[in-house]
């Protein structure tokens, strides 16, 4: 990509600013720009979107969002660290990169881009990931400001995210994601990719809205999902005593003596309209 936007290779960027990366933030920076364009392209065209960044680092994403024609790219970045390299990139596309520094976690996403359309596209720090996940599949209004979602995690995550009943790593997340969202597993980025290398493989997850999803309040969803997957080796009619127990159930017409990870999405709504 250095040959398609003129800029150096992150590498150079790296070294020239000091950047190494700090496991307090959850960093690792992805350094292969093949990858970085591969991410970028998952999220689909972004001829005339403005894209959110969380995280950017050194800007390798960025650039390749940039490169592939989105019309802007918001980047939250906490590391004031990353700032000078980030400048860089606005310079060399002027008017196209806002940078925000400041804390993803306590950043209102539907006012930083009211004029859609929106997608949001990040190598998500592996500490503020989940959550911030969560924050999106969560809004109070339905369907969300933003068009989709391209987020590396942990495999482990993705796979949590993805999974329906019956999978092993079918939880909170994989419920929330499948009541709202259409979600798949990308492709795998192996640790090597980053600097420094991870201990994990990493993999890049894609979401759409569900523009109709069941009926559901969410507050309720994850009051039901927390309660039971809180012990999810447990029979529902205890993991979820504290919510109506055996009589709730009966109620659904579920099996009292069925374990969490065994119930459909709707299921779990169904519960959900009840308590």
């Amino acid at each position: 990509m250095a040959a398609l936007d003129g800029l150096p290779p992150l590498r150079d960027v790296i070294a020239k600013h000091g950047l190494d990366a700090k496991k307090a933030l959850g960093q690792n920076f992805l350094l292969d720009l093949n990858l970085t364009q591969k991410i970028a392209r998952t999220a689909g065209s972004l001829d005339g979107v403005t894209v959110i960044e969380v995280g950017p680092g050194p800007g390798g994403l960025t650039r390749a969002i940039l490169a592939l024609g989105a019309k802007k790219v918001i980047a939250i970045e906490r590391d004031s660290r990353c700032l000078p390299a980030l400048q860089e990139i606005a310079d060399h596309y002027p008017g196209r990169l806002e940078v925000i520094e400041g804390d993803a976690l306590k950043t209102d996403f539907e006012l930083l881009a009211p004029d859609g359309p929106v997608k949001i596209i990040a190598n998500l720090p592996y500490n503020v990931g989940t959550q911030l996940l969560v924050n999106w599949l969560l809004p109070p209004e339905w369907p969300p400001f933003w068009q989709s979602l391209t987020l590396m995690f942990q495999r482990e995550v993705g796979q949590r995210i993805v999974a329906r009943e019956g999978d092993n790593h079918f939880g909170r997340l994989g419920v929330l994601a499948g009541w709202r969202t259409e979600a798949h597993m990308a492709f795998d980025v192996p640790p090597q990719a980053f600097s420094p290398p991870p201990k994990v493989t990493s993999t890049v997850v894609h979401l759409t809205p569900i523009v109709t999803p069941l009926p559901c309040e969410a507050a309720q969803l994850e009051k039901v999902t927390h309660a039971a997957f809180g012990q999810r080796r447990k029979m529902l009619r205890q993991s979820v005593k504290s919510l109506g127990g055996e009589a709730l159930l009966n109620k659904a017409q579920i099996d009292p003596a069925r374990r969490a990870e065994t119930l459909s999405v709707e299921e779990f709504c169904r519960l959900a309209n009840l308590i």
